[in-house]
């Protein structure tokens, strides 16, 4: 029975690697499946989905207006396709979210979307508080805070290294701009540049 799957964490913790695994996974088996990640998103180039440890894959990409259903409805009448893996998931706006899960309802194919949680704010991305309202099966992949904890926070830094404490939601960037904290460290870092924490 197909599924809509979240896999989601903090910066870092090697989502796409996940994701290309379990797609290399269903390549060695034969299957054939369509890969999305977020058109606004090419630090890896365009259409391309890369990992920090070196290695990546194609990939079609969307935009804030597509119709995520069609999309997939399209590249299965190409041909069989075992499952459909969008990458940058935080970005899918939530019509977006309600179209792959329509996907998986009508069209039976599993979804496996990979995305953050939460934003440098502690805030959730629109596409992440719905894909946590309708996924079937959610899974954190894990990665540590300089302290050893469980890191479930990022904050955002300037060029200089200063904790970014408001801005927009949004702001495409790797290690040299976020940093993954438990939520201990999170707050210290925050309320240390002055924030005020509801």
């Amino acid at each position: 029975m197909a599924k809509l799957y979240f896999n989601y964490s903090t910066m870092n913790a090697g989502k796409s690697t996940v994701l290309l695994q379990a797609a290399h996974n269903y390549a060695e088996r034969g299957m054939q499946t369509y890969l999305l990640t977020a058109q606004f998103d090419n630090r890896a180039g365009e259409g391309r989905i890369a990992s920090r440890i070196g290695i990546g894959a194609d990939a079609d990409t969307y935009a804030h207006s597509d119709d995520l259903f069609r999309k997939i409805e399209t590249r299965l009448t190409a041909g069989p396709c075992a499952c459909v893996f969008v990458d940058e998931a935080q970005f899918l706006s939530p019509d977006q979210v309600w179209q792959l899960a329509r996907a998986v309802d009508d069209l039976g194919v599993p979804v496996m979307a990979y995305g953050l949680r939460v934003d440098f704010m502690g805030e959730l991305f629109p596409g992440s508080a719905t894909l946590l309202a309708l996924a079937d099966e959610m899974r954190e992949v894990r990665t540590i805070c300089h302290c050893g904890k469980k890191a479930t926070m990022v904050i955002r830094t300037d060029g200089e290294g200063a904790v970014v404490t408001g801005g927009n939601q949004v702001q495409v960037g790797g290690n040299e701009t976020y940093v993954s904290l438990c939520r201990r460290h999170w707050r210290e870092a925050m309320e240390g540049d002055g924030a005020t924490l509801v």
